[in-house]
C-alpha cells in the first residue's frame, strides 16, 4: 500500500505540463485547429500563457515617457492646488482601521481617525493636538499641522 502511493506521488511529481504547439488549418472550407499539423497550409500559432498569476499589466501597451516640462507643470499645479493629494478610498480605509493620519487628509478624515481635538490652534497655523495616555500617564503628543484644510504634516513628541 505505501510502495503505491509512493509511485503515485512520485509521478504526480514528475508530471510536469508540456508546452503544446497549436496549428491551424482550413478543411473543407472550415477552420480546424489541431496539435500536430494537419494539411500542408498548416499555420503554427503561438498561445500566451493562460495559467494563473502574473501581472495586471501584463497586456498593456507600453507608456511613453512623460516629457520633463510637462512633469514640472504638474509639480507646480500641485503646489498651487495645496497639499491636498487623492487618497484612494482603500488606502483612507486602511488609515482609518489602523487610526493613522497622513498627508493630504482632510479634518473630517482626522476626526474619523483620532476623534475630536482636545486642544485647537488656528494661529499661525491650524494645529490640533492629541494625546496619547498609558495607565494614565501621558505617553506622546501628536501634532497635526492643516493648511489650506488639509493634512500639511503629523509630527509625534515626547511630553
Amino acid at each position: 500500500m505505501l510502495r503505491a502511493m509512493a509511485m503515485i506521488f512520485t509521478l504526480s511529481v514528475l508530471a510536469v505540463p508540456a508546452q503544446s504547439q497549436v496549428f491551424r488549418c482550413e478543411k473543407d472550407g472550415n477552420t480546424v485547429f489541431s496539435d500536430q499539423p494537419c494539411g500542408e497550409d498548416a499555420e503554427s500559432l503561438e498561445l500566451r500563457d493562460n495559467r494563473i498569476g502574473g501581472s495586471f499589466n501584463q497586456n498593456l501597451p507600453v507608456q511613453e515617457s512623460p516629457d520633463p516640462e510637462e512633469q514640472t507643470k504638474e509639480s507646480e499645479q500641485e503646489k498651487e492646488a495645496g497639499t491636498c493629494r487623492f487618497i484612494n478610498s482603500t488606502d483612507l480605509r486602511r488609515y482609518l482601521v489602523r487610526e493613522q493620519v497622513v498627508r493630504g487628509m482632510t479634518r473630517d478624515n482626522v476626526r474619523r481617525a483620532f476623534g475630536n481635538p482636545p486642544e485647537t490652534y488656528t494661529s499661525p497655523q491650524e494645529v490640533w493636538i492629541y494625546q496619547t495616555r498609558y495607565y494614565g500617564a501621558l505617553y506622546e503628543l501628536t501634532y497635526v499641522y492643516f493648511r489650506d484644510g488639509c493634512v500639511e504634516r503629523v509630527e509625534y513628541r515626547k511630553p
